[in-house]
């Protein structure tokens, strides 16, 4: 449910006064006055048509505004506001998926990811008129930002259903896109089981800005309103030391939660690897068998105290995380904001990573997605593609650089994977050339000892010969070890038919992210093809998170020159 613009107004007014008066922390430390105007910082600029920046572009009965248009001539756009110190921020290295021969890697293997931080960290670049670093465009995360109408799982059995679709490739001529998508199974917030939630909030001196620690408490503001009295939650701060600012405290006592968060204050260095500790101690001295069990960690990344390394980090997270405590982390802010070290911790901590730039993103993530965000319905999630030969000559994986596995690893228990919660959805899309085009995998001179794979001799009126390629998932109950699999085939006679809304959405998504990182596959992809797909496909948009999009596009068109 949505809330009301004036509902949103009290929350940023509460939080500016938090943020304007002498506050105290909840480790001990001396009171200090911070001055940060956090209603200055998230008011959106005016609203264009489809443009939804802030809760302040809501209209009064909570819905997103109606687009209008104007015959005015449009007002001159303001300067370019670059974020401080851009220099500053660190993104892992990403190396684009390439094409590969199914006679001799038949096999695609990767863990699902529903992330979704790359896509709100483009977007805060995008506004702010500068393009985003390539490194920081992670295509599949910017696709599953989106909802996609995917039905609900019909076995009872089975934590989602799964569902494909393959047509035209729309930036590569004689090119085929095959659209695997999940949707995890939507649990009603009166059947949500009883939540212990741990909040791990950075309050060291980098926090103190407008669009950091403010916007974090205004967020969790918005949560625990939406918690119910069989919740509880927790508070761990960390700067240059760490402490428990509020004891596990049912939600019955929403008024001492609020209070706890509204004390808190930044300053100092950031030990977030004892921070990390203690709100796991927390979280399992207050566990709730068959409840919900995790950490809420938000930070801007930046470990410079203790233990600092990102594999460090990782690792420590990877050992905590089999207590049976999920871990959710969110970036806020802009300059010093550590995304490769985000990521990191998120894929450790059997868990996801958001990132808040604005208190509308803030409850997308924590209400709009609750259940997802909180509710694990399946873990250790593993999707693997077997392409036949006889119909393809290679195929590519669009995005999951940083989750792919080897083919092995995919009856492995032992492997870690991804997480899918509560009426998430997850997709991923395959380029695929057919069988009788260039291949465009790098080639190999003939094996002289080696017989050619069985597959490729199939003849196309016997049923494997028929078949694109067998999609098979492993995954795991919440609180289960051993895996269950679900397999099927996918036939394709090559024709276009009628891709659905989502397809198209999806695929301009995907090619929006190519462009982006000015990928060496983005075929003929064109900002205008982008734009004129997302605009005739985006379909029902309740939330105008998808209006929000073709302005996006837009703005990059804009910024490139084209």
């Amino acid at each position: 449910m949505r809330r009301p613009l004036g509902s949103y107004r009290r929350i940023l007014a509460l939080a500016l006064a938090a943020a304007s008066a002498p506050l105290v922390g909840g480790c001990g430390e001396h009171a200090e006055k911070t001055t940060a105007s956090f209603a200055k910082s998230t008011a959106a600029p005016a609203a264009r048509s489809g443009e939804v920046l802030s809760a302040d572009s809501y209209d009064d009965d909570g819905s997103p505004p109606t687009p209008t248009k104007s015959d005015a001539p449009a007002p001159a756009p303001a300067a370019p506001i670059a974020p401080a110190n851009p220099a500053g921020e660190t993104y892992a290295k990403l190396v684009e998926n390439g094409y590969r021969d199914p006679a001799k890697q038949p096999l695609s293997t990767f863990s699902v990811d529903v992330d979704t931080a790359s896509y709100a960290n483009v977007r805060r670049f995008l506004t702010q008129g500068m393009l985003p670093p390539k490194d920081a465009v992670r295509v599949e995360e910017l696709i599953n930002y989106f909802p996609y109408a995917y039905p609900q799982p019909t076995k009872a059995d089975e934590p989602f259903s799964v569902n494909v679709e393959v047509s035209r490739c729309p930036w590569e001529d004689g090119h085929r896109l095959a659209k695997i998508g999940l949707k995890g199974r939507e649990v009603a917030s009166d059947k949500r089981p009883a939540s212990n939630l741990v909040f791990l909030l950075d309050v060291s001196g980098s926090m103190q800005v407008p669009n950091k620690l403010p916007l974090v408490k205004a967020g969790l503001r918005l949560l625990v309103d939406h918690l119910g009295e069989n919740d509880r939650v927790a508070i761990v701060v960390y700067a240059g030391s760490t402490g428990l600012a509020l004891p596990s405290t049912s939600c019955a006592e929403k008024a001492k939660i609020l209070g706890a968060l509204d004390a808190l204050h930044a300053s100092g260095s950031t030990n977030g690897a004892a921070g990390l500790r203690l709100a796991y101690e927390t979280a399992v001295g207050n566990f709730i068998a068959g409840g919900t069990n995790r950490v809420i960690l938000c930070t801007d990344g930046d470990f410079n105290v203790g233990v600092s390394d990102p594999g460090e980090l990782g690792r420590l997270i990877e050992a905590k995380a089999k207590s049976g405590v999920f871990l959710s982390v969110l970036g806020f802010g802009m300059g010093n904001y550590q995304d490769k070290t985000i990521e990191r911790l998120a894929d450790k901590g059997n868990g996801n990573a958001a990132y808040i730039d604005t208190l509308r993103e803030a409850n997308k993530v924590l209400v709009e997605q609750m259940g997802g965000t909180l509710l694990t319905i399946a873990k250790d999630v593993k999707v693997q593609v077997e392409f036949n030969p006889a119909k393809v000559a290679s195929y590519r994986l669009i995005g999951y650089e940083d989750r792919l596995l080897q083919a092995k690893d995919f009856n492995d228990d032992k492997k870690d994977a991804g997480e899918i919660g509560a009426g998430h959805s997850v997709t991923a899309l395959y380029e695929i050339v057919p069988a009788g085009r260039e291949a465009h995998a790098p080639g190999v001179d003939p094996l002289r000892y080696a017989k050619p794979a069985a597959a490729a001799e199939g003849k196309a009126d016997e049923p494997a010969g028929r078949e694109l390629c067998t999609v098979k998932l492993r995954f795991k109950p919440p609180e289960g070890d051993q895996s269950q699999l679900i397999a099927f085939a996918v036939e394709d006679d090559g024709t276009d038919d009628h891709p659905t809304d989502d397809f198209r959405f999806a695929a301009a998504v995907a090619e929006f992210g190519l462009l982006l990182r000015d990928s060496p596959f983005n075929g003929q992809a064109t900002w205008d093809a982008v734009l004129e797909r997302a605009e005739s496909s985006h379909g029902p948009d309740p939330s105008g998170y998808r209006r929000e999009f073709l302005d996006l596009v837009r703005k990059a068109r804009t910024l490139a020159g084209k």
